[in-house]
């Protein structure tokens, strides 16, 4: 090991048995202060890894935020609620032939084939004049069915934008031809054909309030 030159001009001007105890105490500090850091970061990074139940509730906090009930939805339909913003992220082709009743459309997809995903400052921009327009209203965006990752690159562009969305639990496939899938047995019966529209304006629901085993609020279905 090389000595700098502040050692080697200790050595030259000191008497060595003086300075050899000087220098191992300096080694040793440096050492056991090494150690210590080491210990420490060691110590702190164990004690921050997430237990089962840490990643057990992270999961349902991240759930009940992101994900709206699609029957949740359905019901404030039926009671005239407005205090969200539904978003159909299909292309306008699709939108206009068919969507879920009251939706708006922001494209995602220019053609039922070719996606927009470079369109980013289009779709941003529409989202944040959503938002503006819709003070304090939830803004839901729904794709082509449930495992469809439309919605999740959306979500994750607007993020890094600065924009949040909340996700609905259901595609269109599941909304318009699975109904009674996500639908309760003990409800009156609802038709679907109520609460889907074709054309370019996003519509209103038909019905009224229908009977519902489910609680509201919190802990509703």
């Amino acid at each position: 090991m090389s000595l700098s030159p502040f050692f080697k001009k200790l050595f030259l001007s000191s008497n060595i048995r003086i300075v050899i105890p000087i220098i191992k105490t300096i080694l040793i500090s440096s050492i056991v202060g090494a150690l210590v850091g080491s210990s420490a970061t060691m110590y702190f990074q164990k004690d921050q890894t997430p237990t089962k139940n840490d990643l057990i509730r992270e999961f349902y906090e991240t759930e009940n935020a992101v994900h709206v009930s699609p029957h949740s939805l359905r019901k404030k339909m039926s009671k005239g609620e407005i205090d969200y913003v539904l978003v159909d992220l299909r292309s306008q082709q699709e939108y206009e032939k068919e969507r879920i009743v009251t939706a708006v459309n922001v494209p995602a997809y220019k053609d039922p084939d070719t996606s927009a995903y470079d369109e980013k400052e289009r779709i941003v921009g529409q989202f944040k004049e959503l938002i503006k327009n819709n003070p304090g209203k939830d803004i839901i965006v729904y794709c082509y069915s449930t495992p469809c990752m439309t919605g999740r690159k959306i979500g994750k562009m607007l993020v890094e934008q600065g924009v949040y969305v909340q996700h609905l639990g259901i595609g269109w496939n599941e909304w318009r031809y699975f109904w009674n899938l996500w639908n309760h047995d003990g409800e009156a019966v609802s038709k679907v054909e109520d609460y889907v529209v074709s054309g370019k304006e996003p519509g209103t629901p038909k019905v009224k309030e229908l009977p519902s085993p489910c609680n509201e609020g919190e802990f509703g279905c």
